[in-house]
């Protein structure tokens, strides 16, 4: 009797594309903050350990250019610039809840984190 070809699993573009850009270094923890509040840049910077100016800044045009987040320029003196999440942005509240819950449930906080880039583990704050 012949065997029948096992139908080879295929990977759907919109998931890969969505979880290459929600999956980027910073960028759960950036949509993670501003599921809560809107923010100011320094309140950003200060919510996310360890992540630089640098880093918040390209994350946080990234995810503009994506429609996720919204750059709101507030005309008082001095001039402030808020952050939130737009209707597209706040879409991935059951996404990031769901992934909140798995985590706490089998992600040991004490275990270290491996950086792919560089290959070395370090531990959790």
């Amino acid at each position: 009797m012949a065997k029948v070809p096992a139908e080879t699993p295929s990977l759907c573009g919109r998931f890969h594309r969505a979880s290459e850009l929600i999956g980027r270094r910073w960028t759960g923890a950036i949509i993670f903050v501003l599921l809560k509040s809107r923010c100011r840049f320094a309140t950003l910077r200060g919510a996310i350990p360890e992540i630089t100016d640098r880093m918040l800044s390209e994350r946080l045009q990234e995810l503009e250019q994506e429609g996720i987040v919204d750059r709101t320029v507030v005309p008082d003196t001095p001039v402030r610039v808020e952050y939130s999440l737009t209707k597209k942005g706040r879409a991935l509240a059951t996404a990031m809840d769901a992934i909140a819950e798995w985590a706490e449930k089998w992600i040991d906080q004490g275990a270290p984190v491996v950086e792919p880039a560089r290959g070395r583990a370090r531990k959790r704050a």
